[in-house]
């Protein structure tokens, strides 16, 4: 079984057409999203690269809870995000300026204000947001971003700027959240080394490390985890994976890190 995880890179009308090295961007295509497939050995979890030119759709998530009540399984996703770059200017749409009902939040996506009722973040590299499920969001243009979210596909678009893609708006506002998002909650600023306590649960752990992990970080990743690569190359179970890249080790002990790397470790809780 390799270690190195495959890539698909996804094209979207609000990608971009070259994309920063390593990777490479098809003629003729706009690719928005590079995944790395989710192995067997670990399917909970997916990690992706995002690369904007146009602001991304409104859109919200479910819950587990929500799906599994709906009766389709354990699809909800929460996700966040560690930006890598910005243009000047960039920012992210996360929650509202004001509490928002749900008729008014209708409305809004109907009318294309809800935009507007929304708090625009201006970001920096190093910014990183947690997105709880049920939290209204939009990833604007000029961005470069890591994301890790629970391995799920749905997403339900409320606000899509006249692009001919499908909305849904009555999935979506059945679990939108019309609150403010709590900024001193689930935002950090990541420093481009050392190492950093990233998501601690209850879904999955995330932890940047500089080097080889401190003893307490170790502690916390016992068996199978994803290896995430952004400064030097790390090498898991004897294949080198370079930033860029995304790798599965079945246990730490399968890892040699680069001494002055930096990567991120991440692993499902479990349940």
């Amino acid at each position: 079984m390799t270690a190195t995880l495959s890539i698909r890179q996804v094209e979207k009308p609000w990608g971009k057409d070259v994309l920063p090295a390593p990777f490479k961007t098809p003629e003729g295509q706009r690719i928005g999203e590079i995944w790395f497939e989710p192995p067997a050995a670990l399917p909970q979890l997916l990690v992706k690269y995002i690369f904007t030119s146009e602001k991304l759709s409104v859109q919200v998530h479910p819950s587990d809870a929500q799906t599994l009540a709906k009766g389709i399984g354990r699809q909800g996703k929460e996700e966040c995000w560690l930006i890598l770059a910005a243009e000047p200017g960039a920012k992210l749409g996360i929650g509202f300026d004001a509490p928002i009902g749900e008729e008014a939040m209708r409305e809004a996506a109907r009318d294309g204000s809800i935009e507007s009722l929304m708090t625009w973040h201006e970001v920096a590299p190093g910014d990183f947001f947690y997105i709880p499920a049920n939290t209204v969001h939009a990833i604007g243009e000029g961005v470069s971003l890591i994301e890790v979210q629970q391995n799920s596909d749905i997403t339900y678009r409320l606000y899509d700027y006249g692009r001919p893609r499908e909305l849904h708006l009555e999935e979506g506002m059945a679990v939108a959240n019309g609150e403010v998002y709590d900024l001193a909650r689930w935002h950090k600023r990541v420093p481009a080394e050392g190492n950093a306590l990233l998501v601690d649960g209850p879904l999955f752990l995330l932890d940047q490390v500089h080097g080889q992990p401190a003893p307490d970080i170790a502690a916390r990743y016992p068996a199978g985890l994803l290896v995430i690569p952004r400064e030097g190359a790390v090498t898991v179970a004897g294949e080198t994976i370079a930033p860029g890249g995304c790798g599965l080790a079945q246990g730490l002990g399968q890892v040699e890190f680069a001494e002055n790397g930096v990567c991120l470790l991440a692993r499902p809780c479990a349940g």
